[in-house]
């Protein structure tokens, strides 16, 4: 199977504008992405779907690949789809772009999850640390069955506890956003005008598969995964970089 990268990006973000070429040790963001996706499938399966002409430059000048794609995608996922439309693949791994500090072979075991059970999507999770908080909106949250078969995802903290005094509390689990897709999720997903109602309430673009009918599965990863979502993330980012070369 011939199973290529995609990194989604646009410069426009409404809580952090320029994200995707914000300098992290040296490095922009996007590019740290890059490197990671080029160690688990090889750079010449590594691609970068922009719409902006200011990362396409910065991808191209160390050297990776760009596809050009829409203004108007709603997600990055429908940033994916777009960019299928122009490279063959049998499994399309979505890596988000905000994730410098993932393990590479996680990115390899969902790309395995979806090879070997391909009517499912694949996506990845872990454990929320310790110096995570689950109330945090910013951090999806992640519910699944024994079978690690997604029942649901929200920025609310699940599941819910009703008796605020009990000893025990969830083990909380959070979205790693490495995707696994064949072009026919990609088709159906990317085929809807506008989200569906739960992705539009949550901001979660997973969630546009349960009206699609497509179940998803999710792996669990290395627990490496720490997202920069809004600036205030970056200093975190950079403390546990410079903290792994020592």
């Amino acid at each position: 199977m011939k199973i290529v990268g995609v990194i989604p990006a646009r410069f426009k973000s409404s809580r952090f504008p320029g994200k995707p070429l914000i300098d992290i040790v040296g490095v922009p963001m996007i590019i740290r992405v890059a490197r990671i996706v080029e160690k688990a499938l090889g750079k010449e399966n590594t691609y970068i779907a922009t719409d902006d002409v200011r990362i396409k430059d910065v991808a191209e000048s160390y050297g990776f690949k760009v596809v050009m794609t829409s203004g108007n995608c709603l997600t990055g996922t429908d940033r994916v789809y777009e960019f299928s439309q122009q490279i063959e693949a049998d499994i399309y791994v979505n890596v988000q772009g905000d994730e410098p500090l993932l393990n590479y072979l996680d990115i390899l075991n969902v790309a395995k999850a979806k090879e070997q059970s391909f009517d499912y999507v694949t996506n990845g999770m872990c454990e929320i640390s310790e110096n995570e908080d689950a109330n945090n909106i910013n951090i999806p949250k992640v519910l699944v069955n024994k079978d690690n078969k997604l029942i649901y995802m929200s920025r609310l903290p699940i599941p819910g506890i009703k008796d605020v005094n009990a000893k025990d509390t969830p083990k909380y689990l959070k979205q790693v956003c490495i995707y696994g897709f064949s072009k026919n999720d990609l088709e159906l997903f990317g085929s809807t005008s506008e989200k569906a109602i739960y992705e539009g309430f949550e901001d979660i673009e997973i969630l546009r598969f349960f009206d699609l009918g497509i179940p998803v599965l999710m792996v669990e990863t290395s627990g490496s995964s720490l997202a920069v979502d809004v600036p205030e993330d970056v200093k975190k980012v950079e403390q546990e970089i410079l903290k792994q070369k020592k």
